[in-house]
């Protein structure tokens, strides 16, 4: 038997529910997907245009923040006495 969606072309995040299977379930799947996809993070990327020395000082930023982060717990912790 041959499957209804073997001749078609799926482009994108899809999910093909089973007979008989929660609709729930298959929404978890697709949820799952999408998150996997990183498409939603590119969507909200490019909903404004930024500027290129916007992009540099955010990413100087994140990256000062790892950095503080990374020393941070590296410390020794404090005498407590």
């Amino acid at each position: 038997m041959r499957n209804q969606y073997d001749n078609r072309i799926c482009r994108g995040v899809t999910v093909i529910v089973k007979e008989g299977e929660h609709i729930e379930k298959a929404l978890r799947k697709f949820k799952n997907k999408i998150s996997d996809s990183k498409l939603l993070e590119t969507l909200r990327e490019r909903e404004h245009y930024t500027k290129p020395s916007e992009a540099r000082k955010k990413a100087k930023s994140a990256a000062r923040a790892r950095w503080k982060k990374k020393i941070k717990d590296q410390q020794l912790p404090p005498k407590l006495f």
